[in-house]
């Protein structure tokens, strides 16, 4: 390691977690602020957010309500701060899916405020991470903004949790398996001691989630779902806050930062388009880097991931339809020079990924 200053935003100040933490959180929420503005988005979470806000309400608390019409987008963003200030309003409660945690964040981030995350689903681990992801309001991948700090106060409620799709938990699953598969290659020689501790942790995540996802889909009451949903929600950003920026993302994320140029892919969803990634950067590592284990390992993956309902082909992506010359405009965005593609060890040049990004699903049963 060098002598350089790290510095590591690790873990949320407070995190609650478990069936009725939401309950048990209002006057750790209270602790904190009087006039909290809640922010959400979704239409499909909007009675929830509804019965959370008189919850606040019941608490003599004042809380204001303003809602996302994009993803986490400076569009939204620069109208809701106003709103913000005009009411002012001392925190953020952050409840919805990542984007909408992301938006919390990076609001209460640039107005000084105190930070509560409220996850619907656990398709990220947004709810815990310093990093916000910007998006254009057609829904494309901009970049990513480093935040001073976790939020205050996470609020990881299994009841609220458990509502949600099981295929948001599928996307979480990939989302966080993504955290092994991009360290093990832009981190597993560090000599960095806290970095080499996070690699084996997401090596630990990932072996875990291999062996109780498909348990935990199919009985969401179960101890396996609490496990896996954890794993997901928690877990994985906490990997991310020892690992710190030296511990980043590879090709997996690259791939789903290309992906989302493509409109026809927006239906998708963020974990969904990270797992496909990590079946492209095995293929590329198997093909460009001469890796039989990669191919073993993507060979591996597929059909785990198709259990659990993850696309592994463009068609499944909903890109079926989509031209070459689209596939090349994302393939170009995933390869530009500050792309974390290029951690890879080797070069890879958009060709490269496009004939990787047509390939995931070949040679299952044949030696790489």
């Amino acid at each position: 390691m060098s002598n350089s200053l790290s510095q590591h935003a690790i873990a949320p100040a407070k995190v609650l977690r478990g069936p009725g933490a939401w309950v048990q959180g209002i006057p750790q929420i209270a602790g904190l602020c009087q006039r909290p503005l809640v922010l959400g988005r979704s239409a499909a979470t909007t009675q929830l957010r509804q019965q959370l806000l008189e919850d606040l309400q019941a608490a003599d608390l004042e809380p204001q309500i303003a809602e996302l019409q994009y993803d986490c987008c400076e569009d939204d963003l620069f109208l809701i701060a106003a709103i913000c200030q005009e009411r002012g309003c001392d925190a953020v409660v952050a409840i919805g899916g990542g984007k909408v945690l992301d938006a919390g964040k990076l609001l209460a981030h640039r107005l000084n405020l105190a930070c509560i995350t409220v996850p619907t689903s656990a398709a990220t681990c947004a709810g815990w991470t310093a990093l916000a992801n910007l998006y254009s309001p057609e829904g494309a991948f901009l970049g990513d903004v480093a935040l001073d700090r976790c939020p205050d106060l996470l609020i990881f409620d299994h009841d609220l949790v458990r509502q949600a799709p099981s295929r948001t938990l599928a996307s979480g699953i990939a989302d966080a398996m993504a955290k092994w598969y991009e360290a093990s290659v832009s981190s597993g020689a560090s000599g960095d001691g806290l970095v080499q501790q996070a690699v084996q942790m997401a090596r630990v995540l990932r072996d875990q989630l291999m062996l109780e996802a498909v348990l935990a889909l199919k009985d969401p009451h179960g101890a396996a779902w609490e496990r896996v949903a954890e794993a997901c929600g928690l877990t994985a950003g906490l990997i991310g806050g020892i690992g710190g920026a030296r511990c980043r993302t590879v090709a997996a994320h690259a791939v789903h930062n290309g992906l989302t140029q493509l409109e026809a892919s927006h239906g998708r969803l963020h974990g969904e388009k990270v797992g496909f990634g990590i079946l492209v950067q095995l293929r590329l590592e198997e093909v460009l880097g001469g890796n039989q284990l990669a191919g073993q390992s993507r060979r591996q993956l597929l059909p785990l991931f198709r259990q659990l309902g993850l696309p592994v082909s463009l068609e499944e992506l909903g890109l079926a339809k989509a031209g070459l010359h689209q596939l090349q405009q994302a393939c170009v965005f995933a390869c530009r020079d500050d792309s974390d593609l290029h951690r890879l060890p080797f070069a890879v040049a958009p060709n490269d990924l496009l004939a990787a990004l047509v390939s995931t699903c070949s040679s299952e049963r044949q030696p790489a």
